[in-house]
């Protein structure tokens, strides 16, 4: 073999050595195996919005609200009437004898003079007789007529009701009056057409649906 062509094989093998050799190194191979020029994922953080929804369950049963109580009084609004927790508050609760109309005068008297020595609940039976005479058909209709109807009530004077004297117990039927055209109370002789005093004996054959103070009621 000439000296060149040694010279080449010798080259050549050198070259083969150290490319063995640096396959076989640690270094080498992690970069072989390693990813190049690839990036890494970079982790998005959540914002708000781009959280998931999470369905809560809805109720379908309806939402009350309960309102406080007010304490009880008595009277209490309901709509356009009023009630009353007695028969004194209703009496308590009306206004003067100021602008009054001619059927509230009538009632206002017949009361008076029939029954102003009587309790509320009394004086209260005589207007409900009066009412009811008014509209049951037998008796002349409104208040005023029923009044002055002739042989009916003694205190009627020429077919009038007598002027009265302002004071306590006038002011208290005229009270009572309103109750009754209001129908603001409930009275215990409801049906009652007729009335006489206890001391009376008119001979009735009637169906007593009342006794209060010092009169019996019938209808």
């Amino acid at each position: 073999m000439s000296f060149s062509n040694r010279v080449a094989s010798i080259v050549t093998l050198t070259f083969t050595v150290a490319a063995l050799i640096g396959f076989g190194t640690p270094g080498f191979a992690q970069e072989i195996n390693r990813a190049i020029n690839v990036p890494t994922a970079l982790s998005v953080p959540q914002t708000p919005h781009m959280m998931p929804a999470i369905a809560t369950p809805q109720s379908t049963d309806p939402v009350t609200t309960t309102a406080p109580e007010s304490p009880e009084s008595d009277a209490e609004q309901d709509g356009d009437t009023v009630a009353y927790g007695t028969l004194d508050a209703a009496v308590a609760a009306q206004p003067g004898p100021d602008a009054m109309n001619d059927e509230l005068q009538c009632m206002a008297g017949a009361i008076y003079f029939e029954a102003k020595g009587e309790p509320l609940s009394g004086q209260l039976a005589v207007a409900e007789v009066i009412l009811n005479r008014s509209k049951s058909g037998r008796f002349p209709k409104g208040v005023c007529s029923v009044v002055t109807q002739p042989g009916q009530f003694s205190f009627v004077r020429g077919g009038h009701v007598p002027d009265i004297a302002p004071n306590k117990q006038y002011r208290t039927a005229v009270a009572v009056a309103r109750v009754a055209l209001a129908d603001a109370w409930d009275s215990p002789a409801s049906d009652a057409m007729y009335f006489h005093a206890r001391r009376s004996a008119p001979g009735w054959h009637r169906v007593q649906v009342a006794a209060i103070g010092n009169h019996l009621f019938y209808r």
